[in-house]
């Protein structure tokens, strides 16, 4: 009876081979394309990656960095540093659902032959995975996306070894751009097929990774940054606002809005104090592109711009006033989304002339970059900016820190980041404020993570010190 049934099998198998011979060559639609082209994936990938780093902007960076805060609040909230086991997950799902698409973007343009498509996809996934890293500290690179070669609990690579890997691929793609060769895959979303411009964001990303970690003498990163600004032939950066990494929104489908009703973005906020007064001392005009101006309680006398005290504890009675919100505009199609900027790039150099790493003066390139802060929000800086104290260049790192602070507004995680790197600006501490009143350097591991990857996640976190909000990253300060 078994061989009867083995030979019953055979003739099955042998029948369906038989009858199928020809399907493939029958079912093939003509009109439909075989192969995804590295174009179809470009567009999709620019606007979920940056409309979800606007989105935590303001969810994470705008309360961790004391920029704005939810109102009324009592207690709790990532402003006064209660920072919970599933704040990372959103992030942590979203750059690794992207970062299979980069893959294949890659993929599909070595297979096309398409160099610029190449370098494109490995700009991206750089940008991509430090932000990653940048959030966590040790993540699964080298043997991520790898589901398909059988690799489902992928072992995590330290940060030294991601950030060796994205220099040598942001390198690499800054050799493989080919500006006489036109893209063609269809128009993109940023720079508009614009090949110059997508070097230049390539090498403007390698300048931010290398001072990211540049307080590790090992990766020699000021001496690199040099190199890179000395020769603009062979690498160049972001050199006008024009050319800044800034994705346009349209508001035309499917390039709309993060924020489904703009409504959300300032029911029960409000501007923070600190970064408030900020831009009061300065007398900034960003001011009023970012925020509304405070109310009396009649709710219609204006009293100018007042944000409330950074994780204030007490009630919300205190302030007898209504404060300053997110001017809703900021989230209204027409809108940006900030990638990374010419004035970040201004910002760089000057902190490298004031650390003596370039000839020219960090001055120059302070006001260069404070100015294009301005540009990249339409702001037109007033005559006599720099005239107040608070605002020119006083020669400290310090004064550099503040203003890229200020430029950074809405920049994803980069606040953040940076704040981590230098420990400026000096944030304020209060009694209602938890974790010892530490700023927190990092999100903890997915739960999901910790359990279907355990034995690659025990050995990330003894590698690191403790899966924890205050375990520092190996470039941090």
């Amino acid at each position: 009876m078994k061989k009867l049934n083995q030979y019953i099998l055979i003739v099955l198998l042998a029948g369906m081979v038989s009858c199928t011979e020809d399907f493939e060559e029958i079912n093939t639609d003509p009109n439909r394309i075989e192969r995804i082209s590295p174009g179809t994936l470009l567009n999709p990938i620019l606007y979920g990656i940056s409309s979800f780093n606007t989105s935590r902007a303001d969810a994470f960076t705008f309360q961790v960095m004391q920029v704005a805060l939810p109102f009324p609040n009592a207690s709790g909230g990532a402003h006064r540093y209660d920072i919970t086991e599933n704040a990372g997950n959103s992030t942590w799902n979203t750059y690794y659902r992207w970062l299979i698409n980069i893959k294949e973007m890659r993929e599909a343009a070595i297979i096309a032959q398409d160099p610029n498509y190449e370098a494109i996809a490995l700009t991206l996934n750089a940008w991509v995975y430090s932000q990653l890293t940048d959030s966590f500290g040790e993540v699964p690179m080298m043997e991520a996306s790898a589901a398909e070669a059988g690799i489902l609990r992928p072992k995590f690579n330290t940060q030294e070894e991601i950030y060796s890997k994205l220099f040598e691929d942001l390198t690499l793609a800054n050799s493989l751009f080919t500006t006489t060769r036109p893209m063609v895959f269809g128009e993109e979303i940023l720079f508009q097929n614009n090949v110059n411009k997508w070097r230049k964001f390539c090498n403007s990303l390698h300048l931010r990774l290398l001072l990211r970690v540049s307080n590790r003498p090992e990766m020699n990163s000021f001496a690199k940054m040099a190199q890179i600004i000395k020769d603009p032939v062979a690498y160049p950066v972001f050199e006008n606002t024009a050319e800044s990494a800034i994705l346009k929104i349209t508001g035309v489908t499917p390039n709309l809005s993060p924020w489904g009703r703009a409504i959300d973005f300032t029911t029960f906020k409000a501007g923070s104090e600190f970064f408030i007064d900020k831009l009061n001392e300065l007398n900034d005009p960003r001011r009023a592109k970012f925020f509304t101006q405070a109310r009396e309680l009649d709710g219609i006398t204006t009293i100018g711009y007042k944000g409330v005290t950074s994780g204030y504890d007490g009630p919300d009675s205190q302030f007898g006033f209504i404060p300053s919100n997110h001017n809703v505009a900021l989230v209204q199609a027409p809108m940006i989304s900030l990638i990374l900027t010419y004035a970040e790039v201004e910002f760089i150099k000057a902190e490298l002339a004031q650390r003596g790493h370039l000839d020219s003066a960090p001055q120059i390139h302070f006001e260069n970059a404070v100015k294009a802060a301005m540009e990249q929000w339409s702001v037109t800086m007033a005559d006599g900016y720099f005239e107040n104290p608070k605002a020119a260049y006083d020669g400290t790192l310090d004064r550099i820190m503040l203003q890229k602070y200020i430029g950074l507004y809405f920049n994803d995680y980069q606040q953040w980041f940076e704040h981590r790197r230098t420990g400026l600006p000096i944030l304020p501490k209060t009694e209602g404020m938890l974790n010892d009143q530490k700023l927190p350097v990092r999100f903890r591991y997915p739960l999901a993570v910790q359990i279907n990857n355990r034995e690659n996640y025990n050995t990330a976190v003894g590698r690191m010190g403790a899966d924890d909000i205050n375990t520092k990253v190996w470039w941090e300060k």
